[in-house]
This record gives structure tokens, C-alpha cells and sequence, in this order.
């Protein structure tokens, strides 16, 4: 397990909420679901992703942290394999060639995008206006994943970029 794959497995509040309650004492899903009230659906949906990321076992029908392999995990700093670790998988599964293909409907893997995007279109304390971010943002558009006026709206949405009186910057 690699210290991507744990913030994954933890990113969501369901999973976090869940693994939280197994760590706590919790050895079954009803259990977890009674603890947490979470629906069912969302913790043997946590379930299976923290057991598929290494968190959780399951011992003799009993739920547990697995704490051998966080150990490790603690202890190894390598990439699990020879991939960049700097492309992030997000950016991997939403861009194609730096073309927007479409747009996450999760808030999170969203908002890795956007931030993305503003990095690469936009320079800190530069002041655009409205005729120039669109400019910078139709290229990511080119494939019809989204319209430039949608992530405009995104990046303003997520204080990636601000307004006032038509001008935007990026902090």
C-alpha cells in the first residue's frame, strides 16, 4: 500500500467514517452501520474499497484494521511502481493529450482537476479579464468534455480563481 492509495481508500467521509468505527472496535457491517449510522449500501460499499486498499481484513467473519500493512506502509516511501508520481491518476483519467475529456462528478477528483487547470492557465496575482480566461480555458474544451463558461463557473466556485467587476486572479 502506498501512501496514494491510503489518502484514496480515507478520501471519502463514508470510508473514513467506516474505517474509523472498525479501528474503534466495530467486527461486523452491521455494527459499523449502527455505529456510524451510516446506510448499509455505503459501508459494505466502504468495506469492500478499505479491504480492496489494504486497511481492512477480514479474520474468521470479523472485521479488524489491518495494522501489519499500515505498518509497512508507514515504513516504505517508494512508488509502488515505476509510474510517474507526479501525474496524478484523476488528471490521467480526465485528460487526454491536456484535453478536457469530460468533468468528474465527484467534488473532489473535480477540484484536483480544476486546480489542474489553474495552475497550467493561469499565473498567481495576474490579473485576466473575463475575454481572456475564456481564451485559456476553450483549449481544454477542444474535445467537448465541457464548455470553457462551465469551468470558469467550477473555478470560481472552488476559490481557485476570483472576480470582481469582471477582472479574475488566480491567488
Amino acid at each position: 500500500m502506498t501512501a496514494h492509495v491510503l489518502a484514496g481508500a480515507l478520501a471519502d467521509d463514508g470510508r473514513r467514517r467506516t474505517f474509523a468505527a472498525i479501528v474503534l472496535g466495530a467486527t461486523s457491517a452491521t455494527e459499523v452501520a449502527a455505529r456510524t449510522g451510516l446506510p448499509a449500501r455505503v459501508v459494505l460499499t466502504g468495506v469492500r474499497r478499505l479491504t480492496d486498499a489494504g486497511l481492512v481484513i477480514c479474520a474468521d467473519g470479523a472485521l479488524a484494521a489491518d495494522e501489519a500493512s499500515l505498518r509497512a506502509a508507514a515504513r516504505d516511501r517508494r512508488p509502488a511502481d515505476d509510474a510517474d508520481p507526479g501525474v496524478d491518476p484523476v488528471l490521467r483519467t480526465f485528460l487526454r493529450a491536456g484535453v478536457l475529456v469530460s468533468l468528474p462528478a465527484q467534488r473532489g477528483r473535480r477540484w484536483v482537476l480544476l486546480a489542474h487547470i489553474a495552475e497550467q492557465s493561469f499565473e498567481p496575482g495576474t490579473r485576466y479579464p473575463e475575454r481572456a480566461v475564456d481564451d485559456a480555458l476553450k483549449p481544454w474544451c477542444a474535445a467537448g468534455g465541457s464548455d470553457h463558461a462551465t469551468l470558469r463557473r467550477y473555478l470560481i466556485d472552488e476559490q481557485l480563481l476570483t472576480r470582481e467587476h469582471g477582472i479574475y486572479q488566480r491567488l
